[in-house]
């Protein structure tokens, strides 16, 4: 581990990129070189700043934290992803961890444990919040992979059948995900034939019963 770490944030609420700011900066060894509030941003301040530790929200108002640490972790395979989260659950920490990342903390973790946890993944080890951890190694742990008769879903399936579930349009899924709304046609016509499904209703109570919704989800 190197003698300063560099840390970039990520969260969409500014005033929560400010105290995690002044929680990092007030050691002797951290410095904050970027912050993002989107994960579109996150990829500029990754490919401008490179840094040793990206602090990433999931709730993010473009893309999903998932994606934007699949993202980043393209951009710049040296930056070590931590994830800080609302959910503490193992479905979104095996996701996040598929995705990339190599920490999970939990935002009601206090102060130390952020720090701690900046400074473990700087130097190479994984770090996972001790409420999670005895469940991220029970083998029979469920995921966040809805699967049907058609199979398991891909990490990108999971992302449009989310942002399905939330009502969004194919139109608005494209402009999201910045990909084609013909792909995103495709991406939904393999979810119902995987999971064997006909309405949107369904795969919301999918989606739900996979722990995959932050609200209510309700068609």
């Amino acid at each position: 581990m190197a003698d300063h770490i560099r840390i970039a944030l990520c969260d969409d609420h500014a005033v929560v990129r400010s105290g995690l700011r002044h929680i990092l900066e007030a050691e002797t060894d951290l410095e904050v070189v970027g912050e993002a509030g989107s994960a579109a941003e996150a990829v500029a301040i990754v490919t401008s700043t490179r840094p040793d530790v990206f602090v990433m929200d999931l709730g993010l108002p473009d893309r999903s934290g998932i994606a934007a640490t699949a993202d980043v972790r393209a951009v710049s395979p040296a930056t070590r992803v931590l994830v800080l989260t609302v959910h503490d659950d193992v479905a979104y920490l095996r996701r996040a961890f598929g995705a990339g990342a190599v920490g999970y903390l939990v935002k009601e973790a206090a102060d130390v444990d952020l720090v701690q946890a900046v400074r473990q993944v700087a130097a190479g080890k994984d770090y996972v919040h001790p409420s999670l951890g005895a469940a991220l190694l029970a083998p029979d742990a469920q995921t966040a992979r809805p699967a049907g008769p058609g199979g398991e879903l891909s990490d990108r399936e999971v992302e449009v059948l989310v942002l399905i579930a939330n009502g969004l349009t194919n139109a608005e899924i494209a402009e999201r995900l910045y990909v084609s709304v013909r792909t995103v046609e495709t991406h939904r016509a393999r979810i119902y034939e995987k999971l064997n499904v006909r309405t949107r209703a369904a795969l919301v109570r999918i989606a739900r019963n996979a722990g995959l919704l932050e609200g209510d989800g309700s068609p």
